[in-house]
């Protein structure tokens, strides 16, 4: 996860700036993810965000539940000061952490989410990663990941790719933005959909399923021991 460390380190100042050009689904992908979380507006949890980043994701789930705590887990502390920027006046919901979650996990938390950063992730890391997520959610626990996932096939992840260039194209990115990105793209391992799928079933989740896809980016949850009782709409 070096590499991943650098290339984030060095583009934290500029990560945010091309965020809705570079994920045209933007809204409901992110929304997708914050429809999935089952609890009211008002009740008191525990959040865990891996690969926080800049806290865009984070953010959103500070909005809609006001008694939510927080931990920001990023391998960037760049990344992660950024992330306490966007957070002034709210540090006492939040706990930030540098840290490699590949290495393991520490603490329980009732719902845990990621956006974009576990295609990092080798397949090998990623199996043992949705274990370590299984076993640190309580029972009826949720793991939501909004990410990007590889074409089942060459030709589909060519659609992906090309699919992926032109929209971020017609909506405006700059070149710097793009190359910016498509540099950092360098340290991906992004895995099949279907195979992640699978291992969260092995991992020892239910309701395992994809709500959302957009080409490339995709929503897709599982929760511990009783189903899934807050479908998204």
């Amino acid at each position: 996860m070096t590499a991943v460390k650098t290339a984030f380190d060095e583009g934290a100042q500029t990560y945010d700036r091309a965020r809705r050009q570079l994920i045209p689904c933007f809204d409901d992908f992110y929304g997708t993810a914050l429809a999935l979380i089952p609890h009211q507006p008002q009740a008191t949890f525990r959040v865990l965000d891996l690969g926080a980043g800049t806290g865009m994701l984070s953010s959103l789930v500070a909005k809609k539940f006001a008694q939510t705590r927080i931990t920001l887990l990023d391998i960037s502390q760049e990344m992660l000061d950024k992330a306490k920027e966007r957070f002034a006046g709210m540090e006492e919901r939040l706990e930030f952490i540098a840290g490699d979650y590949a290495n393991g996990l520490e603490g329980q938390f009732d719902v845990i989410l990621s956006a974009l950063s576990i295609h990092h992730l080798t397949d090998t890391q990623k199996i043992k990663l949705f274990k370590n997520i299984h076993n640190a959610l309580p029972e009826g626990g949720i793991f939501i990941n909004a990410d990007q996932i590889l074409g089942p096939t060459p030709d589909i992840e060519q659609v992906y790719q090309e699919t992926w260039l032109r929209q971020a194209r017609d909506l405006g990115v700059s070149e710097v933005d793009l190359n910016a990105a498509l540099e950092r793209m360098q340290a991906d391992r992004m895995a099949p959909l279907s195979s992640q799928l699978e291992w969260l079933r092995q991992a020892g989740f239910s309701s395992v399923h994809c709500w959302y896809q957009q080409f490339r980016f995709a929503v897709f949850s599982g929760q511990k021991g009783k189903g899934c009782t807050n479908l998204p709409t």
